[in-house]
């Protein structure tokens, strides 16, 4: 351990050394530190000792402790140095956006949009510096406020029906300045929080400590946003909505759902993407099979314009076999038409545009089905939902799912249709029912004694 040599100066005043050798060890080199008061040499004493009898951090032989570092509380600013500009919220995380690589110049179109909409108006002029501006309690009220909405006085909601007394501004909800958002809504928000917090405590130096969107509870995506909110349906159903469909896309919806593909990429499809040849059957004969090729889908540009792209992500790049329907209805659509024209047009030839999709087709073939007895409301991607169920009713293997989907992992597809999994349940009552049960004994009396069953165990 340390010591403290007390020696009396030629001078009449008295030096207090600090001694001990490094490590702690006989065999550690002999240091040494002098001070003029005893109580500074025993705290001295003290940190050599807390060091594991080295030289205690940021202090300096025989000038002390390093300017700016207060023991046990850390670095601060010294009174000479200037406080540093403050970083503005709004500032920081425009500039950030924009110098992001790696994105599609649709997200970030998206990104400056949420930041502008949702995330200035609450933290724009938060300086990110400062730890008691933007701090985890204001993220979480941030989040309670987008779950909760803001109620417009002027048009109240009516309690039961949901609807205000009035009738609201072009482009806003009756009843609300600002109606809730979605969980699915708030998590993305947040998550763009997440990642502007995270990059202003990496940046060299860091302009703040911690992130204050870490750790943040938000709202449950199966709080009307999980399996509830999807549509699936049965075969008889799907009959119903396809007939019910204008005659010119019958065959799009049927290979939709056929197929399980992203309607971005069902309508990118080109004659080339599909290959179909014939193969030789056990009977002697000769039939037709066929695979599809996911290589391109269409991506939507800042201005609202298309352009043909890659797919959402590299597993999306996938080849698909097909059902011997499936192929009986592409090869009519593919018929006399060049290697790169779209499989599925419009009657004047053009591609099918989500929105005029939607609009002339779509909604009109829910309406129909409803009348005829759908009790279901499907949107356009729920043909999706239904393919993948179908292919769990057949007890088909999730990891066949995932890269049939194309999802980036089995994770995903598991988080999304894993509650659709009976089979499972039956392998467990299977499992449970095999499992020896141990002999019955009801022959003993009531009140058998603790020998009696032993005696039978």
């Amino acid at each position: 351990m340390a010591t403290i040599e007390k020696r009396r100066l030629s001078s009449g005043n008295t030096r207090y050394w600090v001694k001990w050798r490094l490590g702690g060890t006989r065999t550690g080199a002999p240091q040494s530190e002098p001070f003029d008061t005893q109580a500074a040499a025993h705290t001295f004493k003290l940190h050599v000792e807390a060091a594991h009898h080295e030289w205690p951090d940021n202090w300096i032989p025989r000038q002390g402790w390093a300017p700016g570092w207060v023991p046990g509380v850390g670095w601060t600013r010294l009174a000479s140095e200037e406080a540093p500009e403050p970083v503005r919220f709004a500032d920081y995380a425009t500039d950030l956006i924009n110098s992001l690589s790696g994105i599609e110049e649709r997200t970030r179109f998206e990104y400056l949009r949420d930041l502008r909409l949702h995330l200035i108006p609450a933290f724009g002029d938060a300086d990110l510096r400062d730890t008691t501006d933007l701090t985890p309690k204001r993220v979480r009220e941030w989040v309670n406020a987008l779950q909760a909405g803001i109620p417009d006085p002027r048009t109240p909601v009516n309690p039961r029906t949901g609807a205000g007394k009035k009738g609201a501004k072009r482009g806003g909800r009756i009843g609300w300045l600002r109606p809730p958002l979605r969980p699915k809504t708030i998590q993305n928000l947040h998550g763009l929080l997440f990642i502007i917090c995270q990059a202003a405590t990496q940046e060299d130096p860091p302009l703040r400590p911690s992130n204050p969107a870490a750790n943040t509870r938000l709202p449950r995506l199966d709080d009307g946003e999980g399996a509830d909110d999807m549509c699936f349906l049965t075969r008889d159903e799907f009959r119903l909505l396809r007939d019910a469909a204008h005659p010119d896309v019958r065959d799009m919806l049927e290979v939709f759902v056929l197929t399980g593909l992203r309607y971005s990429e069902l309508t990118a499809l080109q004659v080339r993407d599909i290959t179909i040849r014939t193969a030789p059957t056990t009977t002697g004969g000769r039939t037709a099979v066929g695979v599809l090729e996911v290589r391109r889908a269409w991506k939507r540009q800042p201005d609202n314009t298309f352009k043909l792209g890659p797919p959402k992500t590299k597993q999306s790049r996938r080849r698909i076999t097909l059902t011997p329907r499936t192929i009986a209805l592409l090869q009519q659509r593919i018929s006399g038409k060049g290697p790169e024209e779209f499989v599925f047009t419009t009657e004047r030839g053009a591609w099918w545009r989500h929105s005029s999709f939607y609009n002339r087709r779509w909604v009109k073939a829910v309406q129909r089905a409803q009348a005829l007895g759908l009790t279901k409301k499907p949107r356009i991607h729920d043909l999706r939902h239904t393919h993948v169920s179908w292919l769990i009713e057949e007890n088909v293997h999730a990891f066949k799912i995932q890269r049939r989907l194309g999802h980036k992992s089995i994770t995903t597809t598991m988080d999304r249709y894993g509650h659709l999994v009976t089979d499972l349940d039956d392998d467990l009552l299977s499992a449970i029912d095999g499992i020896p049960v141990p002999p019955a004994t009801d022959a003993l009396p009531a009140n058998a004694t603790t020998q009696q069953l032993a005696a039978v165990s």
